[in-house]
């Protein structure tokens, strides 16, 4: 009969601690990952059981159907924050987009309609991204910045709001907004495009080594700087084309709308998993993410009578806090073990 020695047994010890802490890390990370899924579930039965009506398909319907436009600005926000980046000026782009789309629409016709907030957008972006990437400035600032000038712009087009441009009832880009499952399939196209870009392409792989450490991106010889700027090309594009096509449905340009989404986006994309500091994150994840927070949104109004829609916004702070503080603690502790 043989026997082990301590040497031996501290070795074998030493052996088996790299598989533990693999599999503590793999349970981390899908925490991070899919903790809004398994809550998003959660919260579906719950309500399904206890809220009459909920389950219902002309409610469900309008969980989906009346913010998918918006949800555009979260999958461009995704890729922003990835690269450990930020945008604030999505709502303000929104609202600018559909400004732009149903002046084009009521002078120019569809095409000018569907094409004009697009390259504006990306134009905007682009400004951005080299402010960001080429110059070194904060996103932060820039992006505020972005914010405040395109509302600026909206009052201009606008004549400071006096003016609302309509889209002509019998226009072909009114069809874009209507009904409710038009903007669902729209804005599930774009997201499985953007999950694909980010999952199978060489952008989206140096999107998140971008944001995973950007020095060593740039030492393997990455296109850091023209990675950056291109994100804040699709955020801005995105978010242009939501407010286009949230112009169909409304049937307007409306200068007031926009105001605060891009908290809410960023809530969405960071309660889906994606990390503030980049890096780490998924397109799926902010699916769930903003699937969440609109199914918490429905069941407030549903409660209006009891609670009041000024709770939204507490509850988007409240899941955020509490999102950002588990990843610091889930990070915190993959780093000690």
């Amino acid at each position: 009969m043989s026997t082990s020695s301590p040497a031996a047994a501290r070795a074998s010890r030493r052996g088996a601690r790299p598989s533990a802490e693999t599999a503590s890390e793999r349970l981390a990370g899908r925490i991070q990952r899919h903790g809004a899924l398994s809550v998003l579930a959660l919260v579906v039965l719950l309500a399904a059981v206890f809220s009459p009506g909920f389950a219902g398909t002309d409610n469900l319907g309008a969980i989906l159907g009346n913010n998918a436009f918006v949800w555009l600005l979260a999958l461009g926000l995704t890729f922003v924050i990835l690269t450990g980046g930020i945008d604030l000026s999505v709502g303000s782009m929104y609202a600018l987009g559909g400004v732009l789309a149903a002046w084009a629409a009521q002078h120019h016709g569809t095409w000018a309609a569907l094409l004009v907030p697009p390259v504006v957008g990306a134009a905007w972006g682009c400004v951005h991204g080299l402010l960001v990437a080429r110059a070194g400035m904060a996103p932060f600032i820039v992006t505020l910045a972005g914010l405040l000038g395109a509302r600026g712009l909206l009052q201009v087009i606008t004549d400071e709001g006096t003016t609302t441009y309509l889209v002509p009832r019998d226009s072909a880009f009114r069809s874009l907004g209507e009904g409710t499952w038009t903007p669902v399939l729209i804005a599930a196209v774009l997201f499985g495009l953007g999950a694909l870009l980010l999952t199978r392409t060489r952008f989206g792989a140096t999107t998140t080594a971008v944001g995973g450490n950007e020095h060593a991106a740039r030492l393997m010889g990455l296109p850091v700087a023209r990675t950056k700027t291109l994100v804040y090309v699709l955020s801005a594009t995105l978010a242009s084309a939501a407010g286009t096509l949230g112009s169909a449905r409304l049937g307007s340009g409306v200068t007031t709308v926009g105001v605060g989404y891009e908290l809410t986006a960023i809530a969405s994309v960071v309660i889906g998993g994606t990390l503030l500091t980049g890096g780490s994150g998924s397109v799926g994840g902010t699916v769930a993410g903003v699937l969440l927070l609109s199914v918490i949104h429905n069941l407030i109004d549903r409660s209006a009578s009891q609670f009041g829609s000024a709770v939204t916004d507490t509850v988007n702070g409240g899941f955020l806090a509490a999102v950002v503080l588990a990843q610091a603690l889930l990070h915190r502790g993959r780093q000690d073990e």
